[in-house]
């Protein structure tokens, strides 16, 4: 037993820890308000069990950073049984909350009928690939429902972030370079590639700069769909000094054709590292634009810092 002075065995007694007070307290766990709009991921591709398996470790992620979350996935290219439409993901939502608005009524509570958006989209697309985006623009019309489409995810710190983990996992690149260890097949150049037209050459460019600075190598974006442009830009690298280069995805991986990724790498004469895929950034990244849409985000998800 204890006493007013502490315990009678004598051991030490853990004390609650006094509440941190001004700017250094920690802020209240944020979670979803009561009747928001679903997530709705928006996944390109052909629909396929890892496809899905990513798609779902992505929704997990962004549920886990936002206890409450309603978070759905809609294919772009589904078919309406085992991989639902994003169409009618969309019209699924919307029925859902118009019956929930209609059960409480018949209930006799006091309910204010729903307004705004019955959905976010968010494209999982690291990069901006305009035809991609007219499809889920398309679908998001076509179904007739309240709903508001994001910006893609990139480009983004994080997505740095993630790329140099992928090249580490292939052995391209060091896991980090403030450790004295050597990689022997570390790259000295990279080509960051993406899909989509000059729009997302340009942005994967941006992430290629942040990921420059992690690597203290060069790194250069070519579009993964246009004819040479991996072969030119591995010629640019080697002549100006690069000479073991690493093809890197700028891709999370139901948009990317491997058929393609494995041409251009054979072309460039190098290895490729793998896409994206659900790496916590993506997850993190998609509730960031939801929540940013939705004016209830308190920060954008901040990157890891360079090593």
């Amino acid at each position: 037993m204890s006493s007013p002075t502490g315990p009678a065995s004598g051991l030490p007694v853990r004390m609650p820890r006094p509440r941190q007070p001004g700017r250094h307290r920690r802020p209240e766990p944020l979670a979803a308000p009561e009747g928001a709009p679903a997530l709705v991921l928006a996944v390109p591709g052909t629909p396929s069990g890892a496809v899905r398996s990513l798609a779902d470790e992505v929704v997990s992620i962004a549920r886990s950073e936002l206890p409450g979350l309603d978070a759905r996935i809609g294919y772009l290219d589904g078919d309406d049984s085992e991989f639902p439409t994003l169409q009618l993901v969309l019209v699924h939502a919307a029925e859902e909350r118009t019956a929930r608005f209609e059960q409480a009524r018949a209930a006799g509570v006091d309910v204010r009928e729903p307004e705004g958006p019955v959905a976010v989209v968010v494209p999982l697309l690291a990069g901006p690939d305009n035809a991609l985006l007219r499809r889920i623009r398309q679908a998001v019309m076509e179904s007739r429902v309240a709903a508001e489409l994001t910006d893609v995810l990139g480009p983004h710190p994080l997505l740095a972030e993630a790329l140099h983990v992928r090249l580490s996992e292939a052995g391209l690149a060091r896991a980090d370079r403030a450790r004295l260890f050597t990689v022997a097949t570390a790259a000295d150049g990279i080509i960051l590639a993406s899909v989509g037209g000059e729009e997302a050459v340009q942005a994967a460019g941006i992430t290629g700069m942040l990921l420059a600075a992690r690597l203290a190598v060069p790194v250069m974006a070519a579009a993964l769909d246009e004819e040479g442009a991996i072969a030119s830009t591995a010629e640019q690298l080697r002549s100006s000094g690069s000479q073991q280069l690493a093809l890197a995805p700028y891709l999370i991986g139901p948009e990317l054709d491997s058929t393609l990724l494995d041409a251009a790498a054979k072309e460039a004469g190098c290895s490729a590292a793998e896409g994206l895929g659900a790496y916590p950034a993506i997850g993190k990244l998609a509730l960031s634009k939801y929540t940013t849409a939705l004016g209830i985000a308190p920060q954008q998800p901040q990157g890891a810092p360079v090593r």
